[in-house]
């Protein structure tokens, strides 16, 4: 019989720490009994919301400690300060191979500073990515990056294209995942040089994937392609612009149907689809956003996330914790390096994602 998975959690992490990540926790496992977890935090506070979750108690065990990292912190206070946190202890168990991947909702920028700095890069990836699930028309999206990096070149696009695909298939079950370049325009002249000059690596590579190059903004909802590739700050602005969106939309809708008697009745008349409209729309159904590229699965769940919320994290690295998913990004590592031999030997001591570097230049020269 195979080991159990076991997920290393930050308790602490987010707005609402154990008083929502036990119940998750206890969602999870109704769906997952093969998973076990570890939490780290305050064991008091732990353990009192463990007594009220039998089914969650059964399944984990409590690291105590009582530091914690606030959501305020800055990156590099975090790496100074941050060891023998809860966030800390979460990423070194993985480290230290007691568990198979990680989840928190704690401080982003802290999250990623001392994931980095205990788990280092894969090997051949120079920088880590954060991918969201994004409904759409046809399903979802993974879009990345969506906030890890602000300025990112064509080798790093590359590298982000190679890594949301094979998320993409890890999470959603796609069989050749389509992917596509964020860009202003679909005609090959358009954009900046660093998505052209990822538009021409993709589009000569021969990856495990379906490149379909340029994809606008509107592509997004429309599920054009399943991963949409951008720098960090396109991609951050993008998404809180869609839950902007959302939410006003939401208000708009929720006052046109309380706005009077024959209204609330439409609404009353409609409210199986407008149900099933709130659930395809509801951020908890696709919470749970990887730190791709390091060596070590790391998943971000929101801060402000309900238990169900955070349940779906959890899934998210169970899921990736049982895929190929690290493995498929060697592979297509390497075989973009085999298109370029004369650079291989050049950069042989730092890696695919170097031998990659050299090529992208070489290709704008």
């Amino acid at each position: 019989m195979p080991e159990p998975i076991v997920i290393s959690i930050d308790a602490m992490g987010g707005d609402h720490g154990p008083s929502v990540i036990v119940p998750a926790v206890a969602i999870a496992t109704a769906s997952l009994p093969d998973v076990r977890f570890l939490l780290h935090g305050d064991e008091a506070l732990i353990n009192a919301e463990l007594a009220r979750a039998p089914a969650a108690r059964a399944v984990c065990s409590v690291r105590h400690t009582d530091k914690s990292i606030a959501m305020d912190c800055k990156p590099a206070q975090a790496m100074r300060r941050g060891k023998g946190s809860s966030l800390w202890n979460t990423v070194e168990a993985l480290r230290d191979g007691e568990a198979q991947a990680c989840v928190s909702a704690g401080n982003t920028g802290a999250l990623m500073a001392i994931s980095k700095l205990i788990l280092r890069m894969g090997a051949g990836l120079e920088r880590p990515a954060i991918v969201a699930s994004w409904p759409n028309m046809k399903g979802v999206s993974a879009v990345l990056d969506v906030g890890a990096n602000v300025q990112s070149d064509a080798a790093q696009l590359v590298e982000f294209a190679i890594m949301g695909a094979a998320f993409h298939r890890a999470v959603h079950g796609s069989t050749r995942p389509t992917v596509g370049l964020l860009n202003v325009g679909s005609e090959d002249e358009k954009g900046h040089e660093e998505v052209r000059e990822a538009h021409a690596i993709l589009r000569e590579t021969q990856l495990d994937f379906d490149y379909r190059g340029f994809v606008e903004g509107t592509d997004i909802a429309y599920g054009t392609v399943d991963v949409v590739v951008t720098d960090g700050f396109t991609g951050n602005v993008a998404l809180k612009t869609a839950e902007g969106l959302a939410r006003f939309f939401s208000g708009e809708i929720k006052a046109a149907l309380t706005s009077g008697p024959l209204a609330m009745l439409g609404a009353l008349i409609a409210s199986g689809a407008l149900k099933k409209m709130r659930a395809r729309l509801d951020p908890g159904r696709v919470n749970g956003g990887p730190l791709l590229g390091l060596n070590g699965i790391v998943v971000k769940s929101h801060g402000g996330a309900d238990a169900r919320g955070y349940a779906s994290a959890i899934r998210v690295a169970t899921d990736l914790a049982r895929s190929d998913f690290t493995a498929e990004i060697e592979r297509n590592l390497k075989r973009l390096t085999a298109v370029a031999p004369r650079t291989v030997a050049v950069a042989a001591d730092a890696g695919p994602g170097a031998a990659l570097k050299e090529t992208s230049s070489e290709r704008s020269a």
